[in-house]
């Protein structure tokens, strides 16, 4: 085999080439696997394209080994799906297809391996291995053998997308196809050959008979990736950002004014999204970095004598990010809840780094961010784009300040994931009270007491300094402290 495996990836193999010489069917590696595995990329996703009933090698396959998998499958679409250890094996026919105009579901036909190949995306997911261990009608014995009918691994070593057929069809074809030019050019740190690219853009309106939650997959996959930004630019470049993304595209451009410029929020955007791609994997954090000036655009004014202002764009921001993740298909839970509380919150250390900052400001930090307060270090850190060394050098070291003072306070005050020493079922057995709002407002001075320093975390001054508000309040004890 002209790819290098593992001892126990070799052994499934050859249960899969077992099976398929058993019914008489050819089969073969394909696709993103046999990529991955030549330019050293971990995988544990193989496909298998088959001559013949996915389905039926797939079961097969799965009866060689003990206990055996079960086996997932899908009649409508001859696919099937096992799991073997930690690896994921997918069964299909191989097939031929033909598009209609207003849909990327395509008609599909039993084919050969050539016309699965010839159906494929990208010269570099077209790369096949043989896994016929003895001659068949439709393959010759030749276990191994790299089959490359369009020079994919010319490709991959320069480091080239490019489609097997003509560009225009392939993106017209299915124009879910742009995406993931631009996904794999990101992850893979590859260019997209010109006419490829040309067709992209000439294609891009296509993207429109695409579900929405099938571009924000091959989106996330681009956030996910080394350098965000190198697909980003992409879909920039050939107008599909504009149609995806339009709030995006907002961003872009620089505009002076009486000899007074800003900077171009688009391109600072994805330097800090690049930045933090390089402190951390989660998707959710790099998602509040493309987010956190999303509402620039909407927030910018000029000032006569002082320039351009953003105020409040990070709570305008905040506000825009629930309407931006149901647009987007992305989870309406405590994902998005993290993503809004990041960009609400992504100027507030950097005020903190001033001199004589109190401890009332740290603990009121401290408060908000919670357990998040280390990813809203990493999102603040990351926002620092300047050209100037020194500049960036200052920055990191008052946000060093700041991570030593808030650890300082924390270890004092202990209010990061604060619980209130006095509950609202507690306020209600002592003053007798129904449900109502001088409940909230007693917890509430409770609450700002503790982080303005007026009194310390403990319930008996929570309690000593609720009697004397409730007394203010004209509300009186019926219970006693116990």
């Amino acid at each position: 085999m002209d790819i290098s495996c593992s001892e126990k990836e070799l052994f499934i193999f050859k249960k899969i080439a077992h099976a398929a010489a058993e019914l008489g069917m050819p089969c073969y590696l394909i696709g993103g696997f046999v990529r991955d595995k030549i330019i050293g990329r971990p995988t544990k996703d193989a496909d298998i394209v088959c001559v013949g009933d996915g389905i039926a090698l797939a079961k097969a396959v799965a009866k060689r080994f003990h206990p055996a998998p079960h086996v997932n499958y899908f009649k409508n679409f001859g696919t099937a799906h096992i799991k073997v250890d930690d690896m994921d094996i997918e069964f299909v026919g191989a097939r031929k297809e033909s598009y209609r105009y207003h849909s990327r579901k395509p008609d599909v036909l039993p084919g050969t391996l050539e016309d699965d190949q010839n159906r494929r995306d990208f010269t570099i997911n077209a790369l096949a291995i043989s896994l016929n261990e003895r001659a068949l009608p439709a393959g010759q014995a030749d276990y191994g053998r790299l089959i490359d009918p369009f020079d994919g691994i010319h490709d991959l070593k320069k480091k080239i997308i490019r489609t097997p057929a003509d560009p225009e069809l392939t993106f017209s074809d299915d124009p879910l196809r742009m995406m993931r030019a631009a996904r794999f050019a990101s992850q893979l740190g590859c260019t997209i050959e010109k006419k490829t690219f040309e067709a992209m853009k000439n294609d891009a309106h296509r993207i429109s008979i695409v579900s929405q939650e099938r571009i924000t997959d091959e989106l996330n996959k681009i956030i996910l990736s080394p350098k965000p930004s190198v697909g980003f630019l992409l879909l920039y470049e050939c107008g599909l950002l504009h149609i995806i993304f339009p709030k995006m595209i907002d961003l872009a451009g620089a505009e002076y004014k009486d000899g007074h410029g800003h900077k171009d929020n688009f391109h600072h955007t994805l330097q800090v999204l690049d930045n933090l791609a390089q402190k951390s994997d989660d998707l959710w954090l790099r998602w509040a970095a493309l987010l956190h000036d999303i509402a620039k655009p909407v927030t910018k004014r000029f000032e006569e004598g002082h320039g351009w202002t953003f105020h409040g764009h990070e709570v305008i921001g905040g506000r825009m990010v629930p309407k931006i993740f149901a647009k987007m298909k992305l989870p309406q839970n405590e994902k998005m809840l993290f993503v809004r509380k990041m960009v609400e919150l992504h100027l507030r250390p950097i005020s903190l780094t001033k001199e004589n900052i109190t401890d009332s400001a740290i603990r009121r930090l401290l408060f908000d961010a919670g357990d998040d307060f280390e990813s809203l270090m990493l999102l603040c850190e990351a926002d620092i784009t300047s050209k100037n060394k020194y500049k960036v050098k200052k920055y990191q070291e008052n946000f060093n300040m700041v991570r030593y003072r808030c650890k300082e306070v924390e270890e004092k005050d202990h209010v990061r994931n604060w619980q209130p020493p006095i509950s609202g079922e507690m306020i209600m057995e002592i003053f007798g009270l129904r449900p109502s709002k001088p409940i909230g407002d007693l917890k509430n001075a409770i609450k700002e007491a503790i982080l303005d320093g007026e009194i310390p975390n403990t319930y008996e001054a929570a309690y000593n300094f609720m009697i004397a508000k409730a007394k203010v309040m004209g509300l009186t004890p019926v219970t006693k402290e116990s």
